[in-house]
């Protein structure tokens, strides 16, 4: 019994070791990540804005992608349109109401691998108190050592990867309704990032 006992123990021992060496975190690059938004404007134009700090993490298990993890938090007050006159409104109770909820958070729920560079990441947003089921669309590009450590020593036993992604959201799901729909009440949101392997 206690031969089985412990023949059972090390294999549990190195499956969990295995499921652990295959998920890597990485942490996102603040100089290198961009989450924009976008939104149709009275009909003439389309208009664009970004937040400008976040962290957070991602838990990525090649081996096995849906036991993958993203889990961000947004700066609400690192609103950014271009115009300080209309990011203190977007700051205000209007819209975001930075001063009560200082973060937009996103949390997945689950992966799915569409093809080797195509993933369905499923998650909750919350914005205002409110959470909605969200889902992006993530285009997979790199997963490999620094390019820049092939000449910068500073980089040299650097691990990068990189992603976009996009998704559409409704702001009046999130209270964010206001002048809707002569300001589109869609509003698209496209991320950009490098982030860096721990």
């Amino acid at each position: 019994m206690k031969k089985i006992f412990a023949i059972a123990t090390l294999i549990f021992g190195f499956s969990t070791q295995v499921v652990l060496a295959d998920a890597e975190t990485y942490k996102f690059d603040p100089n290198h990540t961009e989450v924009l938004f976008s939104y149709q404007h009275l009909g003439m134009s389309r208009a664009y804005g970004q937040f400008n700090k976040l962290n957070g993490i991602v838990k990525m298990n090649k081996a096995a992608p849906e036991k993958s993890l993203i889990d961000v938090n947004i700066v609400a007050k690192s609103i950014d349109s271009g115009i300080k006159t209309f990011d203190s409104h977007l700051q205000g109770k209007d819209f975001f109401d930075v001063s009560k909820y200082p973060t937009l958070k996103f949390k997945s729920t689950n992966v799915k691998k569409i093809t080797d560079k195509k993933f369905k990441v499923l998650g909750d947003l919350t914005i205002k108190g409110k959470t909605k089921p969200v889902t992006l669309d993530v285009t997979y590009i790199i997963d490999q050592p620094h390019p820049m450590g092939a000449f910068n020593p500073k980089m040299k036993n650097v691990y990068v990867a990189a992603f976009s992604a996009k998704a559409s959201v409704k702001r009046s799901d999130f209270g964010l309704g206001k002048f809707a729909p002569a300001v589109s009440d869609k509003v698209d949101i496209i991320i950009e990032t490098e982030m860096f392997r721990q």
